[in-house]
């Protein structure tokens, strides 16, 4: 009898599709050629722009401070999937 394999499932990572890669580049406003240093140090610069933290001293309107907090919130979402798409990309070559 066998015993059970205790080994974490592999699954195939998918190759990004160009219009992702396209997307994500104009998502953090990058272009080719590219570096992992200038995709890292972009990826701060949004990160740091957007975080939906930022705004809370920004206004005494509830309503308002919740509008700013869920588009940071967003953005930082696509720039993180961004920096997944790109990163990807960079280290398969």
């Amino acid at each position: 009898m066998s015993q059970p394999s205790h080994d974490p499932p592999v699954y195939a990572e998918s190759t990004p599709s160009r219009e992702s890669i396209d997307q994500a580049l104009q998502t953090l406003d990058l272009a080719w050629p590219l570096s992992v240093e200038d995709l890292n140090q972009r990826c701060r610069e949004l990160l740091l722009t957007w975080h939906p933290h930022r705004y809370a001293g920004l206004t005494n309107s509830p309503a308002q401070y919740m509008q700013m907090y869920k588009k940071g919130e967003a953005m930082s979402k696509a720039v993180q999937e961004a920096y997944r798409i790109l990163s990807a990309t960079l280290t398969r070559g």
